[in-house]
């Protein structure tokens, strides 16, 4: 019998890079699974103005040019997706938004039901809401009618990253991603594909 490949979408919005180095993490795990993966970029939506006025927003802006972005088809073809985004008021970023609430047309036709759900994010400082906004992030998935699969506790790499049973958080105030937190969101990806796999069979 030939073993079952998940397919996983890694869809994140990142605006200096955080969530980037994290979005390759989980991809990672995913692929140490069997998985195969597709790691997309939320596309930029803020004003030019804006990004250029912060060194880290416009560096990141310019090393990314090149990387995939996210499409309404990633979504379709996956059987797991993994969001990602930076915290913004305890909720996911403006840009994430905007590309998720252009996802009525597949979650009409049911295209987005039935598809394992997981979640990262990032703030600035430990208290900045990254629990908040996964919880947030996760509202979207209830509507879709997918399985969130969170990392929970099962693994002493959750513990180890600071414990967020509900995704991996990472703090960006304090140079992060650590390799705590990478470790943290291999895990993620693993775990992920490994559910995916499962309810495949």
């Amino acid at each position: 019998m030939v073993p079952t490949m998940s397919k996983v979408a890694v869809i994140y919005y990142s605006s200096t890079g955080t969530n980037h180095t994290t979005a390759n993490a989980v991809a990672e795990g995913a692929r140490s699974a069997g998985a195969e993966v597709r790691v997309r970029l939320v596309a930029e939506t803020a004003p030019d103005a804006a990004v250029q006025s912060n060194p880290a927003w416009k560096a990141f802006a310019e090393r990314s040019a090149g990387e995939p972005r996210a499409a309404l088809a990633d979504l379709e073809w996956a059987d797991a997706i993994v969001f990602g985004s930076p915290t913004r008021f305890g909720n996911v970023a403006a840009q994430f938004k905007a590309f998720l609430d252009t996802a009525g047309g597949l979650w009409s036709q049911g295209k987005l039901a039935d598809k394992v759900y997981a979640g990262f994010t990032s703030a600035q400082n430990v208290h900045g809401g990254q629990e908040s906004t996964l919880l947030a992030l996760y509202n979207s998935i209830y509507h879709f009618g997918g399985y969130i699969v969170t990392p929970g506790y099962t693994d002493p790499a959750v513990s180890a990253a600071g414990g967020n049973p509900y995704g991996v958080s990472v703090t960006a105030g304090d140079g992060g991603p650590t390799e705590a937190d990478l470790a943290h969101a291999r895990y993620l990806g693993k775990r992920v594909a490994d559910v995916a796999n499962k309810l495949a069979r």
